[in-house]
């Protein structure tokens, strides 16, 4: 699902040069669950920026489900990641006045989708993360939870070939946070291809598999022994 060779990324200020990443490799297969951590600086969201093709390396290949991501223009780029990567964030990220239903669809305006199509996928998808209830509720009138949900949902719509959640569990109390982590978990049981940065190392004891970053590296990258397992029926119950 994801191939990185020697990928490097340099930024510039004035004429000192920071080596944010230093030659990374790194393999991602499909169906994997996968968390990344690090302190601050150690080049972890530099790492989810450049995955998320938000920013490109400065050199090295990367290459998403097939397709090379370094050798496509900026207007590619815009269609990968509307139709291969699906976003979630910290913030969510979700527009307070319009309904759940409403902002699950947005991702599909973009796509083209027919209106008829987007409202089909976008209850199915919140049906998906046990929100189907409250679909014409606005975000601002959901718990902190709801409406990671209702994130999770949008970036399901179209159909990615990856997620990537940069520390979705960020804003959220430890019960919303397992159960989000639940729905991730479920997710993934059913094929989903997942990546989260994190800096919570029971957060990530969630997930498969731990990558670790440090200076621009990666120092450590081991499976999870012993990896918590609790599905979202588990914690709504």
């Amino acid at each position: 699902m994801i191939k990185i060779e020697r990928l490097k990324k340099i930024y510039k200020n004035g004429n000192i040069a920071v080596e944010a990443l230093k030659g990374i490799d790194l393999t991602v297969k499909p169906e994997e669950f996968v968390s990344i951590m690090g302190p601050s600086g150690s080049g972890k969201s530099t790492m989810m920026n450049i995955l998320g093709c938000l920013d490109k390396a400065s050199d090295g290949k990367y290459e998403l489900d097939g397709e090379k991501v370094e050798e496509v223009s900026d207007g590619q780029l815009a269609v990968i990641r509307n139709k291969k990567i699906g976003f979630v964030f910290q913030s969510f990220n979700l527009l307070p006045r319009i309904s759940a239903l409403k902002n699950v669809e947005l991702p599909m305006i973009y796509a083209g989708v027919a209106p008829h199509e987007r409202k089909k996928r976008a209850i199915n998808a919140l049906e998906r993360v046990g929100l189907g209830e409250r679909m014409d509720h606005k975000s601002n009138e959901l718990s902190g939870g709801q409406r990671q949900r209702v994130a999770i949902a949008r970036a399901l719509v179209n159909n990615p070939a990856i997620l990537l959640a940069d520390e979705p569990t960020g804003n959220l109390d430890t019960k919303s946070g397992d159960e989000i982590m639940g729905i991730f978990q479920q997710l993934n049981d059913e094929g989903v291809t997942i990546v989260m940065v994190t800096h919570e190392p029971e957060i990530a004891a969630h997930t498969k598999r731990i990558v670790t970053f440090r200076d621009g590296e990666i120092i450590e990258d081991k499976m999870v022994e012993n990896q918590i397992i609790l599905s979202a029926k588990e914690v709504k119950e």
